[in-house]
């Protein structure tokens, strides 16, 4: 009998990352890429007791969009995609005894839609998840 834990679609308050500090840290200290139009911002840090293997964090900026109701809607979308396919890199975290901080900033005034995003975020995790150090036989 496994004990395997079933995969939940759920964004929780420890999955998000919100505290200053921890932001702060993660934009000194962490690796940066770019996949139209994200910039994504990450931290791998050996795992500790949290309650989950990640933390993210999604940005929509004034420059681009003025409206705060346009850019709770791109933030909305995007946690929406990253929630639906976050599984995929928790699972690699999990192997590899990691964890990650990870900061999302939409950066452009194109307005993608929801299908774009989402395989926008395919390729995301899938860079995020090729940058995780693979843990071998040391123990």
């Amino acid at each position: 009998m496994t004990n395997a834990k079933p995969i939940r679609f759920t964004l929780n308050a420890s999955e998000r990352l919100k505290q200053r500090k921890l932001i702060e840290t993660l934009f000194r200290q962490g690796k940066a890429f770019f996949v139209f139009p994200y910039k994504v911002i990450y931290r791998i840090l050996p795992a500790n007791d949290a309650e989950s293997p990640a933390q993210a964090g999604f940005s929509a900026s004034k420059r681009y969009y003025k409206h705060a109701v346009d850019r709770n809607r791109v933030k909305r979308l995007s946690r929406e995609a990253y929630r639906l396919h976050k599984h995929e890199l928790y699972a690699v975290l999990e192997a590899n005894g990691v964890q990650m901080q990870v900061f999302f900033l939409y950066s452009t005034s194109k307005t993608l839609g929801f299908e774009e995003i989402q395989d926008k975020f395919a390729v995301i995790l899938k860079k995020l998840k090729a940058e995780i150090p693979i843990s071998g036989a040391t123990a």
